[in-house]
């Protein structure tokens, strides 16, 4: 596992290797010698092709997530929402597939969305706080202050496409 910084301040890519035989695949997806850090709750998500999910975040409870890939391809975006924070409201975007086996290490303080590219998408998650439904929010996709490149037709849950708008989290909420 190779640990690569990005441009955010601690968000990081972690390259992983696939090791294939004729059996299938191995891959170490968590080392804590290589990511030093404390996750006490996993879930995995299944999503089919042109579903979007997000952009999701906990005003208590923040999270980091370790985002991977176990089946599938996927566009993974997260949008820095930190107090005091350099790049506060840019975001960063990377393709996390099976095939390429990268994670994706997103500290708390970040929205968080995917798009699936595959007809079955299976993403794997470990993160240091619990699910917390009470303080669940996000923002909503079609922003155009978030500007994203998304095909026509995606699949947007009834939750999703109600989330509120950059300008409104910057009013209401204003940082995490």
């Amino acid at each position: 596992m190779i640990v690569k910084k990005t441009l955010i301040k601690d968000l990081v890519i972690v390259k992983q290797k696939n090791n294939i035989d004729s059996r299938g695949t191995l891959r170490e997806t968590f080392n804590k010698k290589i990511l030093n850090k404390k996750f006490v709750f996993e879930y995995c998500t299944t999503s089919k092709k042109n579903v979007f999910r997000g952009f999701h975040f906990q005003t208590k409870n923040k999270q980091s997530k370790f985002v991977n890939v176990i089946k599938g391809k996927i566009l993974d975006i997260v949008i820095d929402l930190r107090k005091n924070s350099k790049t506060f409201g840019k975001k960063f975007s990377i393709v996390l597939s099976k095939k390429n086996s990268l994670g994706l290490f997103i500290p708390a303080g970040f929205a968080h969305a995917y798009l699936s590219y595959e007809r079955e998408n299976i993403i794997y998650y470990k993160l240091d706080d619990y699910y917390n439904p009470k303080a669940e929010n996000g923002i909503i996709f079609d922003d155009p202050d978030i500007n994203l490149k998304l095909p026509k037709k995606i699949n947007v849950s009834k939750k999703d496409r109600q989330l509120m708008t950059f300008a409104k989290f910057k009013a209401r909420i204003k940082y995490l």
